[in-house]
């Protein structure tokens, strides 16, 4: 009988354990024409505190929880974090810039996320975009990048990992 209470109460722990919820980053693009040759580019990023604490140790005081205060002293720790792992350019040999805007909190349901607003400035007009997303994937190979672009009627969509890092955008 003893056996059998332990086997059961080992089955049942087994199941309590929490379920790990996956690396995912949520990235928008959001293009618009100006004038008529000209477009802009202005991009959201959604990143999991909890990919970021993992990564560049965001909990100060090592309670558990980030606070608004811990993220503002680590906030262009995430900036220069996060920005290194996007790259754009335009046709060959036209790198673009992106120009960091603002940064605040967003909830998703799955916990809380570093929201970075971004504009991207090619040096002339494009009518393509070339995207390269890395971030997370030397530490998480399982990290998915959710990217929506929105253009003008047209939205497209596309699940980045490390098996595809590197996108072509059509503008027009």
């Amino acid at each position: 009988m003893k056996a059998f209470l332990l086997a059961a109460a080992l089955s049942l722990g087994c199941g309590a354990v929490g379920a790990h919820s996956a690396s995912d980053a949520y990235l928008t693009l959001t293009v618009a024409r100006t004038g008529t040759s000209g477009i802009s580019i202005h991009g959201q990023w959604d990143v999991a505190l909890r990919d970021l604490d993992f990564v560049l140790n965001l909990d100060d005081d090592g309670n558990g929880q980030i606070t608004w205060g811990e993220l503002k002293h680590h906030q262009a720790a995430i900036e220069r974090y996060v920005y290194a792992h996007l790259e754009f350019s335009g046709q060959p040999g036209h790198p673009c810039s992106m120009k960091p805007v603002r940064q605040l909190l967003d909830g998703h349901a799955d916990g809380a996320y570093a929201a970075l607003f971004f504009d991207v400035n090619c040096p002339r007009a494009i009518k393509s975009l070339n995207m390269k997303y890395t971030l997370f994937f030397t530490v998480d190979p399982s990290h998915r990048g959710i990217f929506v672009m929105h253009s003008g009627d047209n939205i497209s969509t596309a699940v980045l990992s490390p098996k595809n890092t590197d996108i072509a955008l059509s503008l027009d």
